[in-house]
C-alpha cells in the first residue's frame, strides 16, 4: 500500500476516534461548569446532588450566606481532574465583591464528583459554597465606621470636626408606662418638637427603647439643662459627637449636615451605605460624602451556636480607610463677620467675598431671612444698576471713555415705556454729563440712551467678559447669571440697567468686582488648590448641577485699560456718588457700584438692593431681598462688613 493508502486510513481512524470521544456521554468538566453557575446565581435545583436534593442544598446555600445579601459571588472552574474511572474532583473559585473598593473576598473550594447512572453527581457540602465552612455553621457580617474627615478653611484652619452632642430623648426603661404619655408631651415642649408626633413614636417603640426626640450641642449655650430633664420622668441625654462647623449657623446651607443615614441614599450608595449609618445628608457633606466618609471596614465569620456558646472564625478582614479631608477657601473669620453683619436682616440677604488675585472664595454668607436655602451661590435675582459695570464697559469697548458724553433725561420713552430714574435722583446731574457721573449716580436714562450704541449681544459679550453668565467649576452647584444674547426695545432696554430677562446671584456679581479688581475675568473657586476635575459645576440656565462637564468658556476680551477705567468710574461711585458712606473706611481706597431691582407685580414694585465692592485684594457682593435703595439697605452692611475685615 502506497504512502496516500496508509494516510487516508490514518486520518479515518482518528476522525473515529474523535467521533467516540464525543459520543462517551457526559463529562465531569460539564458538571463542574453547572455547579459553578450555580454557586454564582445562587440556585442548585439543576444540579444533581449524591445526598440531597438541588432544592435542599439551594435552601442550605441560601441560609450560610444570608448575611452578605444582595452580594453574590463569581465562581468559575479553576480545574478538574480524574480521580478514577467515575470520580472526579473540581477546584471552584470564589469571587465575591463585598467591598466597593478593590478589596475582594476570594478563595478556592473542592468539588468530589461522581459518575452514577451516566450521571455526574455532587456529594454537597456547605464547604463547597464557603472555603473550610462547617455543616453547622454559617456566615456573619460586621461592618466597622470609618472615621470621617474633618472639612478645613483657609490656611488649613478646621471648619467641622466631631464635636459634643447630647440625644436628647425618653428612656422607656426609666418611667412607668402609665406616665409615658405626659412625660412625651412635656419633653416635646421643652426642646420645641411636634408634640403629637413625638409622644406617638414614644408609644409605639419597645419597652426598652429610647427614643429621640432631638440632638442638641452640649456646650455651654446648650438650650436644655440637665435639671430641666431630670424633672421630666424618663427624659435623659445620652453624649455622643457629631461632625460639626463652630456654630449652628456658620455657612450652614454650604456645608450641609450629617446624620443618620436614608433608605434613598442607601439605596444610591451601590452597597457603600447601610441602614444606620452616618452620612452627609445635605451640602458639602453630602455631594462630598465619599472622600469626607472614608470606606467603612468589613469582617465575615462563619459562626456556630448562639448566644453564650456562639464562636466565630475570621474568613475576611478588611480594615476601614478613614476619609480624606475636604480643604476649602473659605475664611472663617470672614465667614462669620458676614453672618453677623446679615444676622438682622428679615428678608433674603447674602455676602459673597472674593479674592481678585486668586479667585479664591472667602465668604458664602446668607442671613436667616433666607430661610435655608442657598441665596449667596444660587439665588437668580435682577442686578438693577450694579449691572450698569457691564453696560459701562460695554460702552468702553464701543469707543467710550469715562469723559465721553451721554445724555441723561429725567425721563425716556422707549416703545412707549417711560424709563426715569430714581426718585430724589440729583437734578444737577441731568442732561448731558460723562460717563462717569452717568455711573457714579446712577442715571438710568443715560445708559438706556445708549440702547443703539451698544447692541443686546454687545451687551452679553460685555458680562460674560467680567464673568456673568460664564460657567466654571467651582467645586459645588452655583448660579453664575445670564444675559440673553438677543432682545430689543423695551427688553433691550431694560437690560442696558440691569433689569428685564437679566439674571445674576450674589456670586456672579461678586466675580464681576473681582474681575474688575484683577483686570482679567476671575475664575472663581471654593476649593483649596483650585479643585477637582471630577466636580461638576451647575448650568446657568439652572440651579441644578450639570451631568457632564461644562465645555471651556470663550475667553475673555477684557483688557487692563478697560479694567483700569472701570476702577475708575466706580471709585468715583464712593467719592461723588452714591456710595460716599464708604470714603472713610480704614484701609486701602473702596470702589463700589449700588444697585435696586424691582421685582413683583405690586404698584409700586417691590425691590431687591445690592452692593458691590472692590477694595485692595477684596471683592465683595452685598444682596438684601427686600430692600430700598441699595445705598440705603445694602450700603451700611457692606460698610460694617469692609470695616470689620480691615480689623
Amino acid at each position: 500500500m502506497g504512502k496516500t493508502g496508509t494516510s487516508l486510513i490514518l486520518t479515518a481512524a482518528m476522525v473515529l476516534s474523535v467521533s467516540a470521544c464525543t459520543q462517551a456521554g457526559p463529562n465531569p468538566e460539564d458538571a463542574a461548569a453547572q455547579l459553578a453557575e450555580g454557586l454564582t446565581n445562587q440556585d442548585l435545583s439543576g444540579i444533581a446532588f449524591s445526598s440531597v436534593s438541588g432544592e435542599e442544598a439551594t435552601v442550605q446555600l441560601e441560609e450560610i450566606s444570608a448575611a452578605l445579601e444582595p452580594v453574590s459571588p463569581t465562581v468559575s472552574v479553576a480545574s478538574v481532574e480524574s480521580t478514577g474511572d467515575d470520580t472526579a474532583t473540581a477546584q471552584l473559585s470564589h469571587v465575591w465583591d463585598v467591598d466597593p473598593g478593590e478589596s475582594d473576598w476570594a478563595y478556592t473550594t473542592t468539588a468530589e464528583l461522581t459518575l452514577v447512572d451516566d450521571v455526574w453527581q455532587v456529594a454537597w457540602d456547605p464547604s463547597i459554597a464557603v472555603d473550610g465552612l462547617g455543616a453547622d455553621a454559617s456566615l456573619a457580617v460586621s461592618r466597622a465606621p470609618a472615621e470621617r474627615a474633618e472639612i478645613l478653611g483657609a490656611g488649613g484652619e478646621v471648619l467641622v470636626t466631631d464635636r459634643p452632642v447630647i440625644r436628647v430623648g425618653i428612656d422607656k426603661t426609666l418611667v412607668e408606662a402609665s406616665a409615658l404619655e405626659s412625660s412625651a408631651a412635656a419633653l416635646a415642649e421643652l426642646v420645641g418638637v411636634d408634640a403629637a408626633t413625638y409622644t406617638e413614636q414614644v408609644l409605639g417603640a419597645g419597652a426598652e427603647a429610647f427614643v429621640e426626640a432631638i440632638v442638641l450641642r452640649d456646650n455651654g449655650d446648650r438650650p436644655v439643662s440637665d435639671a430641666e430633664l431630670e424633672a421630666i420622668p424618663g427624659a435623659t441625654g445620652i453624649p455622643d459627637s457629631l461632625p460639626l462647623a463652630p456654630t449652628r449657623s456658620f455657612a450652614r446651607e454650604l456645608l450641609g449636615s450629617v446624620g443618620p443615614v436614608t433608605a434613598e441614599l442607601v439605596e444610591q450608595s451601590e452597597g457603600r451605605l447601610e441602614a444606620g449609618d452616618l452620612a452627609g445628608l445635605s451640602g458639602l457633606q453630602l455631594q462630598y460624602d465619599q472622600q469626607l466618609g472614608g470606606t467603612p471596614g468589613i469582617v465575615i465569620e462563619a459562626v456556630t451556636g448562639e448566644g453564650e456558646t456562639r464562636t466565630g472564625e475570621v474568613l475576611f478582614e478588611k480594615a476601614a480607610v478613614p476619609g480624606e479631608p475636604l480643604e476649602l477657601t473659605l475664611d472663617a473669620g470672614l465667614q462669620t463677620l458676614a453672618e453677623e453683619v446679615l444676622a438682622e436682616e428679615p428678608s433674603a440677604s447674602s455676602i459673597v467675598a472674593i479674592r481678585p488675585s486668586t479667585g479664591e472664595i472667602l465668604t458664602v454668607a446668607n442671613g436667616p431671612g433666607s430661610e435655608g436655602l442657598q441665596t449667596a451661590l444660587l439665588g437668580q435675582y435682577p442686578p438693577g444698576s450694579t449691572f450698569k459695570v457691564a453696560t459701562s464697559l460695554a460702552l468702553l469697548k464701543s469707543g467710550f471713555t469715562p469723559e465721553t458724553i451721554t445724555n441723561c433725561p429725567p425721563e425716556l420713552e422707549v416703545d412707549g415705556r417711560t424709563f426715569t430714574n430714581v426718585p430724589g435722583y440729583p437734578v444737577g446731574f441731568t442732561g448731558e454729563i460723562p460717563l462717569l457721573q452717568a455711573l457714579a449716580q446712577s442715571c438710568n436714562t443715560g445708559f438706556i440712551s445708549q440702547r443703539d450704541t451698544v447692541s443686546q449681544e454687545d451687551l452679553a459679550s460685555a458680562a460674560a467678559d467680567l464673568g456673568i453668565g460664564v460657567d466654571v467649576p467651582i467645586g459645588t452647584p452655583a448660579f453664575f447669571g445670564s444675559v440673553p444674547a438677543e432682545a430689543d426695545g423695551t427688553t433691550h432696554a431694560a437690560s442696558m440697567i440691569g433689569q428685564g430677562e437679566v439674571l445674576v446671584s450674589p456670586l456672579s456679581l461678586a466675580i464681576m468686582a473681582a474681575s474688575v479688581g484683577a483686570g482679567e475675568r476671575v475664575a472663581p473657586t471654593l476649593l483649596a488648590g483650585g479643585g477637582e476635575e471630577s466636580v461638576a459645576p451647575s448650568s446657568s440656565a439652572s440651579a441644578q448641577p450639570s451631568a457632564e462637564a461644562t465645555e471651556t468658556p470663550a475667553p475673555s476680551n477684557l483688557t487692563a485699560d478697560e479694567a483700569a477705567a472701570l476702577r475708575e468710574m466706580m471709585g468715583a461711585v464712593v467719592t461723588v456718588g452714591g456710595a460716599q458712606l464708604l470714603a472713610d473706611v480704614p484701609g486701602e481706597p473702596v470702589l463700589a457700584k449700588t444697585g435696586t431691582a424691582e421685582f413683583g407685580t405690586e404698584d409700586p414694585p417691590r425691590t431687591h438692593a445690592w452692593v458691590v465692592a472692590l477694595q485692595g485684594d477684596l471683592a465683595v457682593a452685598v444682596f438684601v431681598g427686600e430692600g430700598e435703595r441699595g445705598s440705603i439697605s445694602g450700603g451700611p452692611l457692606m460698610e460694617e462688613f469692609l470695616r470689620g475685615a480691615a480689623q
